[in-house]
Protein backbone atom coordinates (compact mmCIF):
# COMPACT_ATOMS: atom_id res chain seq x y z
CA UNK A 1 0.00 0.00 0.00
CA UNK A 2 1.37 3.40 -1.00
CA UNK A 3 0.69 5.76 1.89
CA UNK A 4 3.01 8.69 1.13
CA UNK A 5 4.11 10.08 -2.24
CA UNK A 6 6.92 12.63 -2.50
CA UNK A 7 7.43 14.94 -5.47
CA UNK A 8 9.06 18.20 -6.50
CA UNK A 9 12.73 17.29 -6.54
CA UNK A 10 15.14 18.13 -9.31
CA UNK A 11 18.46 19.65 -10.29
CA UNK A 12 19.15 23.15 -9.01
CA UNK A 13 22.19 25.43 -8.80
CA UNK A 14 23.66 26.45 -5.44
CA UNK A 15 21.62 29.29 -3.99
CA UNK A 16 18.49 28.16 -5.79
CA UNK A 17 15.14 26.99 -4.44
CA UNK A 18 12.82 24.00 -4.65
CA UNK A 19 9.50 23.10 -3.05
CA UNK A 20 8.85 19.48 -2.20
CA UNK A 21 5.40 17.99 -1.70
CA UNK A 22 4.25 14.94 0.24
CA UNK A 23 0.77 13.64 -0.49
CA UNK A 24 -0.78 11.66 2.36
CA UNK A 25 -4.08 9.98 3.09
CA UNK A 26 -6.61 11.93 5.08
CA UNK A 27 -6.33 9.65 8.11
CA UNK A 28 -2.54 9.90 8.16
CA UNK A 29 -2.56 13.65 7.70
CA UNK A 30 -5.17 14.48 10.32
CA UNK A 31 -3.93 12.20 13.10
CA UNK A 32 -0.15 12.53 13.03
CA UNK A 33 2.81 14.80 13.09
CA UNK A 34 4.77 14.66 9.84
CA UNK A 35 8.41 15.07 8.97
CA UNK A 36 10.94 15.25 6.19
CA UNK A 37 14.10 13.14 6.06
CA UNK A 38 16.96 13.02 3.61
CA UNK A 39 19.44 10.33 2.66
CA UNK A 40 22.76 11.06 1.01
CA UNK A 41 24.50 8.30 -0.96
CA UNK A 42 25.95 5.64 1.33
CA UNK A 43 24.45 7.17 4.48
CA UNK A 44 21.45 6.61 6.72
CA UNK A 45 18.37 8.83 6.50
CA UNK A 46 18.55 11.92 8.68
CA UNK A 47 15.72 14.03 10.03
CA UNK A 48 15.40 17.47 8.44
CA UNK A 49 12.15 19.06 9.62
CA UNK A 50 8.94 18.25 11.45
CA UNK A 51 5.48 19.69 11.87
CA UNK A 52 2.92 18.82 14.54
CA UNK A 53 -0.80 18.27 14.10
CA UNK A 54 -1.32 21.81 15.34
CA UNK A 55 1.28 23.22 12.96
CA UNK A 56 4.26 23.88 15.20
CA UNK A 57 7.55 23.32 13.38
CA UNK A 58 11.10 22.27 14.13
CA UNK A 59 14.26 21.98 12.04
CA UNK A 60 17.68 20.42 11.99
CA UNK A 61 20.41 22.98 12.59
CA UNK A 62 21.81 22.36 9.12
CA UNK A 63 18.68 23.71 7.41
CA UNK A 64 17.34 26.20 9.95
CA UNK A 65 16.69 29.58 8.38
CA UNK A 66 16.71 28.11 4.86
CA UNK A 67 13.93 25.47 4.85
CA UNK A 68 10.28 25.85 5.82
CA UNK A 69 7.89 22.96 6.48
CA UNK A 70 4.14 23.46 6.23
CA UNK A 71 0.94 21.44 5.88
CA UNK A 72 -2.29 22.05 3.98
CA UNK A 73 -5.38 20.23 5.26
CA UNK A 74 -7.33 21.03 2.07
CA UNK A 75 -5.31 18.52 0.04
CA UNK A 76 -3.63 16.42 2.77
CA UNK A 77 -0.20 17.58 1.69
CA UNK A 78 2.99 18.44 3.57
CA UNK A 79 5.45 20.81 1.93
CA UNK A 80 9.12 21.61 2.30
CA UNK A 81 10.21 24.94 0.87
CA UNK A 82 13.98 24.89 0.38
CA UNK A 83 15.84 28.14 -0.23
CA UNK A 84 19.53 29.03 -0.49
CA UNK A 85 20.32 25.45 -1.41
CA UNK A 86 23.84 24.12 -0.93
CA UNK A 87 25.63 21.13 -2.50
CA UNK A 88 25.48 19.35 0.87
CA UNK A 89 21.68 19.41 0.61
CA UNK A 90 21.94 16.86 -2.20
CA UNK A 91 20.01 13.74 -1.18
CA UNK A 92 16.87 11.72 -1.68
CA UNK A 93 14.16 13.39 0.39
CA UNK A 94 11.44 11.36 2.11
CA UNK A 95 8.43 12.27 4.17
CA UNK A 96 7.09 10.11 6.98
CA UNK A 97 4.76 9.99 9.92
CA UNK A 98 6.45 11.02 13.16
CA UNK A 99 5.68 8.92 16.23
CA UNK A 100 7.56 10.04 19.32
CA UNK A 101 9.82 11.91 16.94
CA UNK A 102 10.70 8.79 14.93
CA UNK A 103 9.63 7.63 11.44
CA UNK A 104 6.74 5.18 11.59
CA UNK A 105 5.91 3.98 8.08
CA UNK A 106 7.86 2.15 5.40
CA UNK A 107 9.99 4.50 3.32
CA UNK A 108 8.50 5.43 -0.03
CA UNK A 109 10.30 6.22 -3.27
CA UNK A 110 11.37 9.69 -2.17
CA UNK A 111 12.31 12.53 -4.48
CA UNK A 112 15.85 13.32 -5.62
CA UNK A 113 17.30 16.76 -4.92
CA UNK A 114 20.61 17.56 -6.58
CA UNK A 115 22.36 20.87 -5.91
CA UNK A 116 25.20 21.39 -8.36
CA UNK A 117 26.63 23.98 -10.72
Amino acid sequence: QVQLVESGGGLVQPGGSLRLSCAASGTIFSANAMGWYRQAPGKEPKWVAGISIRGSTSYADSVKGRFTISRNSADNTVYLQMNSLKPEDTAVYYCNVLRQGMPLLHWGQGTQVTVSS
